[in-house]
């Protein structure tokens, strides 16, 4: 169905059993003869004698972590999502297991290097989950390849979509080709020959080489046997064969089948025997210390480094013959279980998706703004009468964005402050903070240079400001600035009044437009205030201010959730209905698993709702058997924080930036905020929770021996993506 507003009208109860029924077979098929979980009845004793939680009371976070991996994968496979989206899922499950290794199997070998004990919540030594995420990657790499050539590639064809093999195309084809070649690709490669005067190049981290076995001499009559040819990343790794070779249609052929079509131009007066694509992945985690005297010069410093990191992943195809893979794991220093050989392109991540095929995407949608903001009046007058709220990606970004334009050209605002965490150059939001400071606004950046992988983009982001005239400072040493604030002060008859905007997800157009999360608008005055003590906090010194409503890692936040617990705990002892709900991407943290236990010990009804990462072993009788854990993996990714306690009728609600792990809570600036508006409340414990915990199409259960199962349908389809979009964009054309 290539609809992606699907209603329950339009979704039989056949569709959801027969999507579920392909999506349990394609975790299944992953996991195949991988050893299962720990089994429940090997948890055995969960107390022990200084009367802590035992390590078997908790998932193994890098194996969760993976699971999840999976979880993505078998989106691929569902039969519900059109044929382009079930192909992106292919390449986002190649991106996520990228940066799984580059760095949560890189900081496990480097553990192991350090010394192989045990530090991780379920007791396992480094060496032993390397054995079983090596298991585990192999089978799902093995799927995953097995979906492309089976299922993407050939109902791709069926659309005229094609990825040509050599040995399929046309002798008009092959001479275009091979043009294509001399013009394009041969005058940027770079052939290294392995001999005592060239030794083994440095490789970049995930680029693409190829290894080419040789025979002859060459022009200085030296025997060479080996070559290495990186691909420049220059060089587009999907090329589009013109219209007058295919009949308009959209026939492509890879830059691996140039480059091995055509290797032997770069060895004339030789005789090529093999020639062999292969990607080498390296630690990716950038190594900041603490006492550094200036943040920006030393990550860019560091950043180089990254693309030469130790070595922990190879790539090869299946035909690269024992000899050469033997030969490179011997060069990069790996083992056998490091390396991975796969039938098709060694990087899915760079295949392409975004034909002109709109009917085989998602429909798009028209994304809501709310009716207050639709009118001629302005956005200050709008939440100065009451809050508003925003959710994305049903409701669009464009709010957030114009509050900023509104407030660099009103004249009675006086200052703006924001915390960046990934925008890009290009960002509206950072377009807006710079025209503000032009136009003589106070103009405070709360910039976090060490958001992975965007590190280089908030350097440019930072000197993009400052010389626009803004204030650029980087937050605290040691605590990354993952806390979504924005605050505007405004002088109004002669009084300062402030308003905010709080977000559970970045300021990113992008990211808004597939990620769900929550945003505030608020002229609340103690919220106003507990905001503008946090701006204060990350550009000055001094003790922390009492907060009088947000609660503020890493101050508040983590003892504050930890006592709303324990008041549950207390009215559950008492015979009162306690009751807990917690949405968010990952719970690692030790304290508030341990509390949670309690609470399900002591009889408090608790849902989780957790995209990814969860260590808690939910339904383990004696231990958690009032706790339940679902996943949602759907169209759009999940990315909202909130906190619900029940609190004998005086209901709690706050969302946040921060989800349940130890970083977050303890060595980050988070903040968590509450809905203080009654409507807005109910808003999202309907659509943000209730909603969700009644998913039985994208939701996937965690049972106590840490493995997921696709929730069971009974008699009525609840997409609970779908039925927002319906809810919330149906409103507003």
């Amino acid at each position: 169905m290539s609809d992606g507003r699907i209603s329950n009208s339009q979704f039989s109860q056949d569709d959801g059993k027969n999507a579920i029924s392909i999506e349990n077979q394609a975790m299944q098929s992953v996991l195949g003869q991988v050893p299962a979980p720990t089994d429940l009845h090997c948890i055995g004793q969960v107390v022990d004698e200084m009367k802590a939680f035992t390590s078997k009371c908790y998932i193994n976070r890098d194996l969760s972590t993976l699971r999840f991996q999976l979880r993505v994968l078998a989106q691929a496979t569902n039969p519900r999502y059109p044929l382009l989206e079930r192909m992106f899922f292919l390449t986002i499950f190649s991106s996520n297991m990228d940066e799984f290794f580059e760095i949560r199997v890189a900081g496990l070998i480097q553990k192991m290097k350090n010394g192989d004990v045990s530090s991780s919540l379920d007791g396992r030594k480094p060496s032993e989950l390397l054995d079983e995420i090596s298991q585990v990657a192999h089978r799902a790499v093995e799927e995953q390849y097995r979906i492309l050539n089976d299922h993407i590639l050939p109902e791709l064809a069926t659309h005229d979509i094609r990825y040509l093999k050599r040995h399929e195309l046309t002798p008009a084809q092959k001479a275009w080709m091979k043009t294509y070649f001399f013009e394009q690709v041969m005058p940027v490669l770079t052939p290294i020959s392995i001999d005592p005067a060239h030794p083994f190049p440095r490789l970049v981290n995930k680029s693409l080489n190829f290894i080419v076995s040789l025979e002859g001499k060459d022009a200085f009559g030296r025997d060479l046997s080996l070559a290495i040819v990186p691909a420049p990343r220059s060089l587009p790794r999907v090329i589009r064969l013109p219209d007058e070779l295919t009949d308009g249609k959209e026939h492509h052929i890879m830059l691996s089948a140039v480059i091995h079509e055509h290797v032997g131009e770069l060895f004339l007066g030789m005789k090529v025997k093999g020639c062999h694509q292969f990607r080498l992945t390296r630690n990716a985690d950038l190594d900041l210390s603490d006492d550094v005297d200036d943040i920006a010069k030393a990550l860019e410093g560091e950043l180089g480094n990254r693309r030469f990191g130790d070595k922990v992943r190879l790539e090869v195809t299946t035909n690269c013959p024992k000899e050469l893979y033997e030969l490179l794991l011997k060069e990069f220093g790996l083992n056998e279980s490091q390396l991975y050989r796969v039938n098709g392109p060694v990087n899915l991540t760079r295949m392409l998706t975004s034909f002109d095929k709109p009917e085989l995407k998602f429909t798009p949608f028209n994304h809501a703004t709310p009716k207050v903001f639709l009118g001629k009046e302005s956005m200050f007058d709008v939440i100065g009468r009451s809050d508003v709220l925003v959710h994305h990606p049903f409701s669009a970004f464009n709010p957030v964005v114009n509050m900023l334009w509104q407030a660099g050209t009103d004249p009675d605002v006086l200052a703006i402050k924001q915390t960046i965490y990934r925008s890009g150059v290009n960002s509206d939001i950072v377009k807006a903070l710079a025209q503000a400071a032009r136009n003589g606004k106070e103009v405070t950046a709360v910039i976090e240079l060490r958001a992975r992988f965007d590190e280089e983009s908030n350097i440019a982001v930072a000197n993009m400001l400052q010389d626009a005239g803004a204030i650029v400072v980087y937050g605290v040493v040691g605590y990354k600035t993952h806390a979504k604030l924005m605050l505007i002060v405004r002088r109004e008859n002669g009084k300062i009044r402030r308003y905010a905007h709080l977000g559970t997800g970045n300021y990113h157009a992008g990211n808004a437009k597939a990620y769900t999360d929550y945003g505030l608008f608020t002229a609340h005055e103690e919220m106003c205030a507990d905001v503008a003590g946090v701006f204060g906090q990350l550009t000055g010194m001094g003790r922390p201010l009492p907060s009088r409503q947000i609660m503020h890692a890493p101050f508040t936040l983590h003892d504050g959730l930890v006592a709303l617990i324990d008041q549950e705990i207390r009215h559950a002892q008492a015979g009162k209905k306690a009751r807990i709900i917690l949405k968010c991407n990952a719970v690692t943290e030790r304290g508030i698993i341990n509390k949670l236990y309690e609470a399900s010990q002591a009889g408090v009804e608790i849902d989780l709702i957790v995209r990814s990462i969860c260590c808690l072993r939910p339904q383990v009788k004696g231990l958690s058997e009032n706790i339940k854990v679902r996943s949602i993996v759907g169209r759009f990714l999940e990315h909202t924080r909130v906190y619900y306690f029940y609190n004998d009728g005086d209901e709690k609600l706050y969302c946040s930036s921060a989800d349940l792990m130890d970083r977050n809570l303890l060595h980050r600036v988070e903040v968590a905020y509450p809905i203080l508006d009654k409507a807005l409340f109910a808003q999202i414990y309907e659509d943000g929770l209730i909603n969700y915990l009644s998913d039985n199409v994208q939701a996937w259960e965690l049972d106590g021996r840490g493995e997921w199962h696709q929730a069971t349908q009974g008699k009525t389809i609840h997409d609970a993506q779908a039925i927002l979009l319906d809810k919330i964009c149906g409103e507003v054309r």
